[in-house]
């Protein structure tokens, strides 16, 4: 049988965490993924990039308060992708 192949785009350890947090949640706000993940906004805002042209995020920016607030969410393709993943590091470590 063959194995499930690793997804290059989300295996990066840093997308990697940014994809389980989004698995786990409709959205999170960029502000706290970036304190979550205790890294600065042009590192986050790079990774997060790779993972939009990649078709598993979707950003989406909302203001309120005169304030501006992005928000991340996995597409389905994205949410597939993760379990594919997933699957495949299990695979893997099994």
């Amino acid at each position: 049988m063959p194995r499930a192949l690793l997804d290059a785009v989300i295996h990066a350890p840093l997308r990697l965490q940014i994809a389980a947090m989004l698995a786990a949640a409709d959205t999170v706000d960029f502000a706290t993924m970036r304190e979550m993940l205790d890294v600065s906004e042009s590192v986050l805002s790079k990774h997060v990039k790779v993972l939009e042209e990649a078709g598993y995020v979707a950003i989406r920016k909302i203001t309120s308060d005169h304030r501006q607030r992005t928000w991340l969410g996995l597409t389905s393709a994205g949410r597939k992708a993760f379990a594919a993943h997933a699957a495949a590091l299990r695979d893997l470590v099994g």
